[in-house]
């Protein structure tokens, strides 16, 4: 399969594992639901990686490693705590940079370099993912302004920042090791350390016996399937390409609001997702 249709299959995944998670549990605590996210893909990555042979692991992909960590786990909360301080609309659009941010760190870390047309794609969908976040009548520069006053808008243009940092490291540890053994570790290993710190955070009060309901593992299950199909995607192609394919699940994000959620708005959201789809294409013929 090619990375672009395994791109496509990502972002698929990762926003039914989104759609699950809001259909199943809005009504949950934050904290309930991100811990919910990563108990749920554990069955689905830790029973297979038993059963793989590991690559030999040189110093240099632990090193990697170290160095990722902890920026997916301080993105993270930045993460969370951004998105409960201030509005969605002031904080979720500046997500959609992080594939502009990798075209700087994926030249400086992995020495990618991409072409003309493939930076026009990128900004197509770049341009497309901050459209789909505008209601009717909004302020386009809102989210702009909303760092002059909205703390939360700074915090979630760092997290775009780290993203494009843990997205080209986590290539550069596939690339070290193998992409199936690195999908079935890291994420494990991520939830792991998440899970521990929710704990500390809410003083052992975490929702166990609901983490194993079949809701749960629902969601698990496309979030395994987003994480596997995501390493080797990215493995097979430039780092940028490939997040900013993977950002549209924006996409099908607006699909699940129309038709499963009955969202409104669908107009202006279909012209921002028609704009990453060109944008895709760019990539997918010329990138």
């Amino acid at each position: 399969m090619s990375w672009f249709l395994l791109s496509i299959f990502c972002a698929f995944t990762l926003s039914t594992a989104d759609a699950l998670t809001k259909f199943y549990f809005s009504q949950e605590k934050l904290y309930n639901i991100v811990f919910f996210r990563f108990f749920g893909s554990l069955p689905f990555l830790v029973v297979p990686l038993a059963f793989i042979s590991w690559p030999h692991l040189s110093l240099e992909f632990w090193i990697t490693l170290a160095f990722l960590l902890p920026l997916e786990i301080t993105a993270f909360f930045l993460y969370m705590r951004a998105i409960t301080i201030s509005p969605l609309s002031l904080t979720i659009p500046f997500l959609a940079f992080t594939p502009l941010f990798m075209i700087l760190t994926g030249s400086l870390i992995l020495g990618e370099s991409l072409s003309k047309q493939g930076i026009f794609g990128i900004i197509l969908i770049v341009t497309g993912a901050y459209i789909l976040h505008f209601e009717k009548g909004g302020d386009f520069l809102a989210p702009f302004k909303g760092i002059l006053k909205e703390k939360g808008s700074l915090l979630m243009l760092i997290v775009a920042f780290i993203y494009s940092i843990t997205s080209v490291l986590g290539k550069k540890c596939v690339l070290l090791s193998d992409p199936v053994f690195f999908g079935l570790f890291y994420y494990p290993l991520v939830s792991v350390v998440g899970m521990s710190l929710i704990c500390v955070v809410n003083k052992g009060n975490v929702p166990l016996r609901e983490a194993t309901s079949f809701k749960v593992l629902s969601v698990g299950f496309f979030q395994a399937a987003s994480i596997l199909s995501h390493m080797i995607a990215i493995s097979l192609i430039e780092a940028a390409y490939m997040i900013a394919v993977k950002r549209t699940t924006l996409v099908f994000s607006v699909l699940y609001g129309y038709f499963l959620f009955k969202e409104s708005n669908f107009p202006t959201r279909l012209v921002g997702s028609l704009l990453m789809l060109a944008g895709c294409i760019v990539i997918y013929l010329y990138g």
